[in-house]
Formats: C-alpha cells, sequence, structure tokens
C-alpha cells in the first residue's frame, strides 16, 4: 500500500474516532505538558553555572516518563481494539494498558539508548555528526514499531527491539516518509509555544496539549502501515 493511501486511512481513522481518541488521550497530554512546563520553569529559574536538580525534579522526569507509556500503550490498544471491531471504553482501555507501562518503559529506554547513540557519539567527532545524525534516523524508522510489538504481540522489551528491526526491514523507506510528518508538526508545535510562551499557564497548557494531540496523527498513520505490512505469523 502506498504511503498516501497509508495517510488517508490514517486521516479517516483519526477523524471518525476524534472524540474517542480526544477522551483517552486529552487527559493524559495534559498531564504530561503540564509536567513539561514545570520542569521548564524550575530549569529556566536555576543558575546556568550552578544548577541543582533536586530529587523532586528526577521524580517529575520519572513520572513523565510513565505517563508518556500510558499515553502511547493506551493509544496503540485501542487502535488494535477498534481495527479488530471492538468498542472498548475509555476506562477499560486506560485499565487495560497499564500492565504494559513497565515493558514499554524498559523497551523505550534501549530503543532510545541505540538510536540516540550514533548522533551524540559521532557529534563529538565535528562534522561526522551529520553521519551520526543520519544514522540515528535510520535507526528511528527500524525501532518505530516496538511499542507495536510490546501492546499488539505482547513480546518482551528486546524481542520487540528485534522484532521491530526485522519487521521494517523492507518498510523502511515508507516508514521515514511517515515520520517525516514529525517536522513540520514539531515546527508547528515550536512556533505556537513560542506564541504563547508569555500567557497564562493554563493556556499554555491548553494548546500545547492540543497541539500534542494533533501529532498522535503520525501514531496512527505508523500503526496503520504496521497493519497492513505485518504478515500473520
Amino acid at each position: 500500500m502506498s504511503v498516501s493511501a497509508i495517510l488517508s486511512e490514517a486521516f479517516y481513522f483519526f477523524r471518525n474516532h476524534l472524540l474517542q481518541l480526544a477522551a483517552l488521550t486529552l487527559p493524559i497530554l495534559l498531564l504530561q505538558v503540564g509536567i513539561q512546563l514545570w520542569l521548564g520553569a524550575e530549569f529556566a529559574a536555576m543558575d546556568p553555572k550552578a544548577p541543582h536538580i533536586g530529587a523532586p525534579h528526577v521524580l517529575a522526569a520519572l513520572l513523565l516518563f510513565l505517563v508518556f507509556s500510558l499515553l502511547i500503550a493506551s493509544l496503540t490498544l485501542f487502535m488494535e481494539l477498534r481495527t479488530e471491531g471492538y468498542q472498548p471504553s475509555t476506562l477499560s482501555v486506560l485499565k487495560n494498558s497499564v500492565p504494559f507501562l513497565p515493558w514499554l518503559m524498559v523497551a523505550g529506554i534501549f530503543s532510545g539508548m541505540a538510536i540516540a547513540a550514533p548522533v551524540v557519539i559521532l557529534s563529538a567527532l565535528g562534522p561526522l555528526g551529520v553521519i551520526g545524525l543520519g544514522i540515528s534516523l535510520y535507526l528511528f524508522a527500524r525501532l518505530s514499531y516496538v511499542n507495536f510489538m510490546v501492546v499488539v504481540e505482547r513480546l518482551s522489551p528486546l524481542q520487540a527491539i528485534k522484532a521491530s528491526f526485522v519487521f521494517s526491514q523492507k518498510i523502511t523507506g515508507r516508514t521515514l516518509l511517515v515520520l517525516l510528518l514529525y517536522f513540520p508538526l514539531m515546527l508547528l508545535g515550536s512556533m505556537i509555544s513560542v506564541a504563547v510562551e508569555h500567557a497564562p499557564v493554563v493556556l499554555r497548557l491548553v494548546v500545547e496539549s492540543v497541539t500534542g494531540f494533533i501529532s498522535l496523527y503520525v501514531n496512527v498513520a505508523l500503526f496503520r502501515l504496521y497493519r497492513v505490512s505485518r504478515q500473520p505469523s
């Protein structure tokens, strides 16, 4: 299936389930953005020459990772159930997403380290940082299906990483094209964040949460690509 067809089907899914997706993900996004805004304010108030990072900041970062994992787990589980023809309630999706959180967090740590390593290591060598960025983008495409492997196929973190790498071999190009949608969305989000930088916190919270909600379209498109490309075992 072509990328344009994938994006069209993802758009129709997003539109047709807009209210359910909003009810499921917006509360999580509000919490996620709230933590991010608090951490941003805390770091902005620190002395850049001698930043003091205490236990509250570490706990907030861990909570942020947990909330993000819940967002991914619940969204993935909802898409899987709806694709299979079920009509789950928001509470049931959230409840059944919780058992996946430990595996998603472990998988996120290992896959994130693998993706970041090339650009971090090669950036220390000057111009080679561009090559590192290319390698990291390639690995990002190859490991974009780890979450689906954990939630949909019930694989362990290391199994999910291996399965995603093998599965994405034949669809790396299409995966990269879908992932490129993140860049205009990130640019839009950055412009909106700057525009509301001095607005009341509540307005910033709502605006950035809505922006994050729109960005979930990329996850929907990736899931559709995963579904049409996955061969039954």
